[in-house]
């Protein structure tokens, strides 16, 4: 098999949703650590993150075959950059959470169209080209930076708090997994129903660990509680090898 026709991102396994609700998590409190805690702001920490994400996905593109370990770099890229991303439109620009979702709505809808009309399927068993990779990193930067954006609207505007949200983010990623164990519903628009859902669920989850205990978090350290999401990572990533997605080619 030729490498361009390798397959790069790993099969779907209940470990691959457990490293990337993580990952998601990590994105939160890492994201805010340098926007926030190191008082850097939204701009800043977005210009930073969206350096590290055309880097990481430079370097997933030009790989010749699966790495575990660059592919959830690059998913944790995703999620710093969509944390701060959505930080900025909505707070800084004033967009507010409704307004953001709404437009990262559209744009992810519009980049999963896109890439449906361009190469005739959006499922990952065809991510084995350079040019679907592009389609599949730049929709999952929307749905990141989407799932931020939800996942503060649902805790802030709809008044459900962070645990709150969590649960409701949790009930529906329960639902999806009921409807891909019972159901012939596509697999591919269930996968990324739940991928899009992960983000919010990290979101909130990692608001819930570093915000204050008066706002309904736990107060943990931004840097610490990143630390160890990150070890959780890659503990995962050395535990449970992985492996490459099958390529429909």
């Amino acid at each position: 098999m030729k490498a361009a026709d390798s397959s790069k991102v790993p099969e779907v396994t209940l470990i691959f949703w457990i490293i990337k609700i993580a990952a998601t998590t990590l994105g939160e409190t890492g994201g805010d650590a340098v926007s926030m805690s190191m008082k850097l702001g939204y701009l800043l920490a977005t210009g930073i993150f969206a350096a590290l994400f055309v880097v990481t996905v430079a370097a997933q593109i030009s790989a010749r075959r699966f790495h575990a370990l660059l592919y959830w770099t690059t998913i944790v890229a995703t999620t710093t950059l969509g944390t701060t991303l959505a930080d900025f439109a909505d707070r800084s620009l004033g967009i507010g959470y409704a307004g953001g979702t709404s437009l990262l709505i559209a744009l992810l809808l519009g980049s999963l169209f896109t890439w449906y009309r361009t190469q005739g399927s959006i499922a990952i068993d065809t991510v084995n080209s350079p040019t679907t990779e592009m389609f599949y990193w730049v929709t999952i930067m929307f749905s990141q930076t989407l799932g931020t954006a939800l996942g503060d609207w649902t805790a802030d505007t709809a008044g459900l708090g962070y645990v709150g949200g969590a649960i409701v983010f949790s009930v529906l990623l329960a639902v999806v997994a009921a409807v891909y164990y019972w159901t012939t519903v596509s697999r591919t628009l269930l996968f990324w129903t739940a991928f899009v859902l992960t983000r919010p669920l990290g979101a909130v989850v990692g608001d819930f660990l570093d915000k204050p205990v008066t706002a309904g978090g736990l107060a943990m350290s931004r840097y610490v509680a990143s630390a160890v999401l990150l070890v959780f990572i890659v503990g995962c990533i050395l535990v449970f090898p992985q492996r490459a997605a099958k390529s429909a080619h």
